[in-house]
Order: structure tokens, then C-alpha cells, then sequence
């Protein structure tokens, strides 16, 4: 994840022609790759030059490139006590505390670097999350496919999420947002029973929540409850009218109790405030069959296979577009979409499962 990075080769006035070779020729050891000798080299460069922070510097970095931090810190301080402003010096000491534990200790010197990235791992070692998250943006901004980073920023945004949980639970254990964070962890470890029960509470002390309601019909849902479900996400669509899940949802509790018609006017509600999501559209695709409307059934599924392709969902539409051409007589259709079905089967796409 960290990187060393080459500090600038400073050299003071008038350095003595010993000190000048040594320089060169622990500089030209390190770049081989050679860092017992650029240690040496460098070592003695501060046994010549004791009041120049540069041999300092070089020397901790040389020991940080052989993979030894700890022995890299006591010459980078040294070296920032002679140029408190050294801000190579400040970014290798930096990583040297941080590799060996010390985040804390850490932060104030990588704060003085523009390595933001080493910067946010510190903080979020230290605790300090919030600030952790904002860095670890902004290097993921400028470095968007590592995965080191977005591991971190993963790890530092569920850190702060659960604190701000711990919090909440700690402070006002008796809130309907308490109720709803206890229900989504319920929720979660798939205890349907305790998860209804504190989504109830919550509805009870703030009905209007938003999403609560939604929340509490996929409880339902997940019990196959499709009655009690529909009424969660009916009341979910009245109170967020332009919520495109909440439509959703409810088309599908309507679809799941054979009530195409409704479930129909549901789902392309739903697709017109979010148009192409799949889910959205291969119900649509359904309903429609159910109600007998072949072409608007091909058409939803097809939007499915290509916005899909290889997925789950999308061997699913190949399935339901096999059965409406195999009804309309169509056999070379209905064979290759039920061969699209089997590849997409055998290449390991596991069947979908019923939508909740």
C-alpha cells in the first residue's frame, strides 16, 4: 500500500569531495537495489556531515527500502530535529511509525506530506475516522482501481458507520432510529422474528419514516407473507410516492399473489421512475404474460437479456421467453432461448432465486 518514495538528493553548501562520493555511491547502491551497501554508504555520510539533515534522511530511507522501519525512525527524527521542515523526512517517518504500529505518532508527520493515501490509513488506525474517510476519497479519487484503497476505505467507513451506531444505540436506546438499527442488524443475521418486532416499534413510535416501512415488507417478504408485505409497501408507496424500490416492490408482492393486473400498473411505475433496472423489468416481463400481453412480456425480457447478458436474471428471461414462443408455436425461438438457459445454467449461473 505505501509506497517509498525517492527523496530529493539536497546537498548543502560546498560538501566535502569524501562527502559528495559517499552520497553518489550509496544513491547509486539503493537505485540497484543494493541496501546493506547504501546503508553503509549513507552512515557515513552523517559520521562526516553530522549537521546536515540530508544523510539523515537518506540513510532512514535506504533502511525503510530494506524492509527494517524500525531502525529506519531514530535517523529520520534525527534528521527532522536539524530541519524541522523537511517534509520528505516528515512522509518517511511517517510510513516508518506507521509500519511499526505507531499510527498515532504517525499522522502529525504524514500530515505535513501529500501522501493522503498513508495519511487516511494512519488515521483510521488511530481512530481518527471521520478524517480517515475524507482522505481515503480523495486518494481513491486519484487511484480509483486500488484495491488496497478501496479496502481501506471499505474497512474505515464500516468502522465509522458502527460507531455512529454504537452511539446511537448508547445514547437513545428507546428512539425509533434505535428500533430501526436494531431491526436492519436482526435483519441482517436473518432473524425475521426479532427484525418484525423492532421494525414495529419503530413504526409505531415514527410512522413516517422514510423506508420503514419498505424494510418491514421485505421481513415479510422474506417469509413469503406476501399479504402483510404488500400492505408495508403499499403504505411505503404513499408515503414516498417517487421512491422507484418502494413500486417495485410492491408490483412483485402483487405478482407473487397472482395479481397481475395491479402488480403490472406497479412495475411500470416503478420502470418509469427508474428506467432499465432489471429486476424492475423481468417482473414487468411476467405480469405481462400473466395477463396474456405476449409482446410487451418479449419486450421487457429481451431489455433484461441486454442489459443483463450473462447474469442469473437474464437466464431467467431466457426461460420465460422460451415458454411464450413455445405458446405461440414458435419452436426454433423457444429451443434457442432454452439453449441460452442451459449455457447460461451450465457456465455456473445459479438459478434465480424467487425475488423478494
Amino acid at each position: 500500500m505505501i509506497t517509498i518514495v525517492a527523496i530529493l538528493f539536497f546537498l548543502w553548501q560546498s560538501p566535502s569531495p569524501e562527502v559528495l562520493q559517499h552520497m553518489r555511491a550509496g544513491a547509486e547502491a539503493e537505485k540497484a537495489g543494493h541496501f546493506d551497501a547504501a546503508i553503509v554508504e549513507f552512515q557515513k555520510v552523517t559520521e562526516l556531515a553530522p549537521t546536515e539533515a540530508t544523510g539523515f534522511a537518506r540513510l532512514g530511507q535506504a533502511y525503510l527500502e530494506k524492509g527494517d522501519y524500525g531502525r529506519a525512525i531514530p535517523p529520520l527524527q534525527h534528521a527532522l530535529k536539524l530541519d524541522p521542515d523537511m517534509a520528505a523526512a516528515h512522509q518517511l517517518l511517517g510510513y516508518a511509525l506507521l509500519s511499526q504500529g505507531y499510527p498515532a505518532q504517525a499522522v502529525p508527520h504524514l500530515e505535513k506530506s501529500d501522501d493522503v493515501a498513508a495519511l487516511g490509513i494512519a488515521q483510521m488506525e488511530a481512530g481518527k475516522l471521520p478524517d480517515a474517510v475524507a482522505h481515503l476519497v480523495t486518494a481513491l479519487a486519484n487511484r480509483p482501481n486500488d484495491p488496497d484503497l478501496l479496502y481501506y476505505l471499505g474497512r474505515a467507513s464500516g468502522l465509522l458507520s458502527k460507531q455512529a451506531m454504537d452511539n446511537l444505540i448508547a445514547t437513545y436506546p428507546d428512539s425509533a432510529r434505535t428500533h430501526q438499527a436494531m431491526a436492519e442488524n436482526y435483519y441482517v443475521l436473518r432473524q425475521m422474528p426479532q427484525a418484525q418486532k423492532e421494525f414495529k416499534e419503530a413504526i409505531r413510535l415514527r410512522p413516517d419514516l422514510p423506508k420503514i416501512h419498505l424494510e418491514l415488507g421485505l421481513v415479510y417478504a422474506g417469509a413469503s407473507q406476501w399479504p402483510q408485505a404488500e400492505a408495508a409497501f403499499r403504505t411505503e408507496t404513499e408515503l414516498q410516492p417517487g421512491d422507484a424500490e418502494a413500486a417495485y416492490r410492491l408490483g412483485n408482492a402483487l405478482l407473487q399473489q397472482g395479481k397481475a393486473k395491479e402488480a403490472r400498473v406497479e412495475l411500470t411505475r416503478s420502470d418509469k421512475l427508474l428506467p432499465d433496472m432489471p429486476e424492475t423489468l423481468y417482473s414487468l416481463g411476467k405480469a405481462a404474460a400473466l395477463e396474456g400481453d405476449n409482446a410487451a412480456a418479449e419486450k421487457a425480457w429481451k431489455k433484461v437479456i441486454e442489459l443483463e447478458k450473462e447474469s442469473s436474471l437474464a437466464g431467467q428471461a431466457h426461460f420465460g421467453l422460451a415458454g411464450l414462443y413455445r405458446k405461440q408455436g414458435k419452436t426454433a425461438e423457444a429451443e434457442r432461448e432454452m439453449g441460452e438457459f442451459k449455457r447460461l445454467q451450465a457456465a455456473g449461473t445459479p438459478p434465480l432465486a424467487p425475488q423478494q
